[in-house]
This record gives C-alpha cells, sequence and structure tokens, in this order.
C-alpha cells in the first residue's frame, strides 16, 4: 500500500512538472504556475499529510522530575518523561508512636545485597543495627526498636554498603507519645498467676481497671478504676466465668459486644464446649500437652478450636481465634501460663499482650486524626496540613501564623490548610476539635527537613509523584495526531484547473 502511495505521489509530481515545462517553453508563465499549483495540490490530496492533536504537544521533563505539591499546582497536560535508572531509596516509618509500641525502620533499596543499617541516637551512638547479606533475596532491610520515654526525637539512620562505606545517611524523626489510659472491665471466675501477671501488665501501662475476681462461693476480690469508668474499652473475662455466669449477664456482655466493645476471652479455665457452641459457635476440641505461641511459646489451653480456621473464627499462629460479632469482635486466647515470663521476658510478654490486644480490635476514638504529609516537608516549601475533627483555625507555634481549617474536595472528612515553614526542625501545629463543648486544644508535630536530607528518598519521591501525574493524562505524550482534510487541496485544484481553463478558451 505505500508503495503505490509513493508510485501515484511521483507521477502527479512528475506529470505537473511535464506540464509546467510546456508551458514555460511556450513562455506562458501564468499557465506554468497553475499547473504547478493543479500538481502540488493533487500531491497534497495524495499524501495525506496529518497535523498534530490538540494539546499533544508535550511537556518535557528531565531528571526525577518535580515534588507532589509542585504537580498538584500544574494543569493537566502531557508530559514527555522518561524514569531515570539510577537507584534510590524508600523509608518507611511512623513519624508518632505509643510508648510501648516497637518502632520500626524499613529501608527500601532498588537492588538487593549486602548491607547494614544502623539507627543512631541524638548523640550519634548507635542504638540497634541489623545486616543483609549478598544472598538475600529482599532488597528491604528493616530495623526495629523500642522507645524508653515519650519525647520528641531526631534520630539517624545510616545505611553502609558492603564494604563499610555510607550509602546513604539522614535524620528520623520521632514523636514518642504516652497512651490513653485504656479502660479495662474484668470478671474472672479464680485467682490465678497468669491473671495477677496480665494484671500489673495493665497497671504498669496506666490503664483503668474495674476488677472483680472470685475467690470463693460468697467471697470476691474488686479492684475499682482510679477514675470514673462510664464505658469500657475492653471487656477481659476468663472462660469459667462466662460458663457460670447467668444467661442475662452473658446476653448483657454480648450486647455490649456488638455495639462495638471488644471481649477477650482467657481459655486456660474452659471446661463446658457445649456452651461455647451454643452462645458463640466456636466448636471446640480436646487439645494434647503441646506449646504455642510466638516468639513465646506457651502451654496451650484444654479446649481449643481443631484448626486455624474454624467456622467464622480465624487464627494465625494457633494462640489466638477471633471473630466478628456485628460491631465488635470477641477473641479466644488458647494459651496459658504466660506468668513465667513476667520476670524472664518482661518486654517480649507485653509486646506479645500488646498484639493480642491489637488482634481483639482494641481502639480508642480520637477528637482529632491527624493526617501523616504525603511526602518530606522541606522548608521554604509548600507543606499541606490535614486533619478530621478540627474547627476554627490553626495555630502554628515558631512562625507566628493561624490560618481557617478549609475543606477540599479530595478529602471526604477531612480539614486542609497550607503552611511554608522557614527552617528544619519541629514545627508545632495547634487546633480545636469539633466536638461539642471541647475546649481542648489537639497539637501535632510535623519534622521539617533539611533540603540536603536523603537525595536518595527525595528522588524517589519525585519520581513516584511525576509517574501519578503522568498517569493522570488523557493519553500517552505526544502520540496523538489528526489527518489533515482533503478539500482545501481538492477547492485549490478545482479553482487552479478552472482559472487554466478560462484561460485556455478566452
Amino acid at each position: 500500500m505505500m508503495a503505490a502511495s509513493l508510485l501515484t505521489l511521483l507521477t502527479i509530481l512528475l506529470t505537473g512538472a511535464a506540464s509546467a515545462g510546456l508551458y514555460l517553453w511556450r513562455r506562458r508563465w501564468v499557465d506554468a504556475a497553475l499547473a504547478l499549483v493543479v500538481a502540488a495540490s493533487l500531491a497534497g490530496i495524495a499524501a495525506g499529510f496529518k497535523l498534530p492533536a490538540a494539546g499533544a504537544i508535550a511537556l518535557a521533563v528531565s531528571g526525577d522530575g518535580l515534588r507532589e505539591a509542585e504537580w498538584r499546582d500544574a494543569p493537566a497536560q502531557k508530559i514527555a518523561w522518561t524514569m531515570p535508572k539510577t537507584a534510590v531509596l524508600r523509608l518507611d516509618f511512623p513519624r508518632t508512636l505509643t510508648l510501648g509500641r516497637m518502632f520500626k525502620l524499613t529501608v527500601h533499596r532498588s537492588a538487593p545485597g549486602a548491607a547494614r543499617l544502623q539507627l543512631l541516637a541524638e548523640n550519634g551512638q548507635v542504638i540497634t543495627e541489623t545486616r543483609a547479606e549478598a544472598s538475600a533475596l529482599e532488597a528491604s532491610i528493616s530495623v526495629q526498636w523500642l522507645p524508653p520515654a515519650a519525647e520528641l526525637l531526631v534520630l539517624r539512620a545510616r545505611l553502609l554498603g558492603a564494604d563499610g562505606k555510607t550509602l546513604a545517611e539522614g535524620p528520623v524523626p520521632l514523636n514518642v507519645v504516652e497512651a490513653a489510659p485504656l479502660r479495662v472491665r474484668g470478671r474472672f471466675s479464680a485467682p490465678s498467676f497468669d491473671l495477677r501477671a496480665l494484671g500489673d501488665l495493665l497497671v504498669n501501662s496506666g490503664a483503668l481497671l474495674d476488677w472483680h475476681v472470685t475467690l470463693g462461693k460468697t467471697v470476691t476480690r474488686s479492684e475499682t478504676a482510679r477514675a470514673p469508668l462510664a464505658a469500657a474499652d475492653l471487656l477481659l473475662v476468663d472462660a469459667a466465668w462466662f460458663e457460670r455466669a447467668p444467661e442475662n449477664q452473658r446476653s448483657a456482655m454480648l450486647a455490649q459486644v456488638a455495639l462495638g466493645t471488644p471481649l477477650v476471652i482467657l481459655a486456660a479455665n474452659a471446661f463446658d464446649p457445649r456452651l461455647w457452641q451454643a452462645s458463640l459457635q466456636l466448636e471446640l476440641k480436646a487439645q494434647p500437652d503441646k506449646s504455642a505461641g510466638a516468639p513465646l511459646a506457651m502451654p496451650v489451653a484444654p479446649f481449643n478450636p481443631a484448626s486455624a480456621v474454624a467456622g467464622a473464627w480465624r487464627s494465625a499462629d494457633g494462640a489466638l481465634w477471633s471473630r466478628r460479632w456485628q460491631k465488635g469482635r470477641i477473641s479466644w486466647v488458647g494459651v496459658g501460663h504466660w506468668h513465667r515470663y513476667a520476670i524472664s521476658e518482661p518486654q517480649q510478654l507485653g509486646m506479645w499482650w500488646q498484639g493480642v490486644l491489637d488482634q481483639a480490635g482494641v481502639e480508642r476514638d480520637e477528637e482529632v486524626v491527624w493526617d501523616a504529609p504525603s511526602e518530606m516537608p522541606f522548608a521554604g516549601q509548600r507543606l499541606e496540613v490535614c486533619a478530621k475533627g478540627v474547627r476554627g483555625e490553626a495555630v502554628f507555634s515558631g512562625l507566628g501564623q493561624a490560618a481557617p481549617w478549609q475543606r477540599r474536595p479530595d478529602k471526604a472528612d477531612a480539614s486542609c490548610m497550607a503552611v511554608w515553614p522557614k527552617a528544619p526542625g519541629w514545627l508545632t501545629v495547634r487546633a480545636q476539635g469539633k466536638a461539642p463543648r471541647s475546649d481542648r486544644t489537639q497539637s501535632n508535630n510535623i519534622y521539617v527537613f533539611a533540603n540536603d536530607d536523603w537525595p536518595l528518598w527525595q528522588a524517589a519521591q519525585r519520581r513516584d509523584a511525576t509517574a501519578r501525574y503522568a498517569a493522570r493524562t488523557a493519553a500517552p505524550a505526544g502520540a496523538n495526531s489528526t489527518p489533515m482534510p482533503a478539500w482545501p487541496f481538492a477547492l485549490l485544484c478545482a479553482l487552479a484547473m478552472l482559472t487554466l481553463w478560462w484561460r485556455e478558451h478566452r
């Protein structure tokens, strides 16, 4: 097809040139020009010229691209950009951490290989480090650390190569905050060392306990909370209490769970499998003498579900089963004798119970929920601050600036505002809660990086932001074009031929 088009175009051009040559030989200059116009018009129709489509002219982008805040200010348009192949890093860590939880920093590398990741304190001392061997298949490398106190920290992370040279180093900001007191209502049929160890863990964490333990047929030991306990965040019972409780008490407790309060059942003294099948659809089987749980191995309870999946109940480690109960969750702790680790492994025991409470769905509603920045904040560049449940104005300490919160179309429940930090370091934002009659001022600490911090992480964020912006365009940049319409060529050809005919017959 292409060869035929070229032959047609060549024939038209040769014929036009021959006609113009004959007119020139007869010194008819105007007619020669008209012959050339006719030939050019026919050639234009045969060639099928194309014009660039509207908006197809692409914006040329070089290097790693721009930041998310810079692309957000730009109108949607096609870009011509090729992502560089050089190595980058991506860091993943919580900016705010509740005291008692483990801090984990993960560095995602471009390729696996031997490396060493160090976490350094503010005085430069190495807190912890981990190694990745040359044979490792994972490109990610992580370190963990348990903060000892609630404070604002600026740690440092250092990534070393196989030869010991520093590949990347930069600040790691962390805001360790005190945990809100957990309100626990506990009902138990018999005392035990496990129960005592669990009570000590909760008290040491600052929890408010409403604790009732049956010591005998008519003797009960009670411990009331140091502050009024209007509503509980967690219901905690042992299996024997649930089995011996009257039907109306069990129904009232399950009604609280249905409204959203988690229930954790200590299964070590379970005795009646038929009751659990009837009340909670939990099918129990007698268990052999074995251990379960990780990283702490504990003897299993006398009765547990036979498998990790038992109807609506699910387990990940053979130690804890849980299921949804309308708006709440019920958990079955199928191990015991954790009191043995209260002295030998107190930190591991606390972390294990924290995992149990997390799987149980223990949550405390915060009046104001702050959104973490989508990318690294920098001094002198726009920073977007968003939060849920705020009203009035946001006040930035150190900047002498206050601005009202504004709703954003892409933020369904949050309000946002923009600020330009002046210098690197911690930036404190204070706002008023939106709850009725709320007089408490909520604050959030945001760390502002220096412009030369973590250059490889900056490059990765710019590449990700540029790739997201490129995906917003309707079509690939510079790839579209539209055929040029043939009617202008046809009209010009017709006019030239009519003029030539008129000159021949005048």
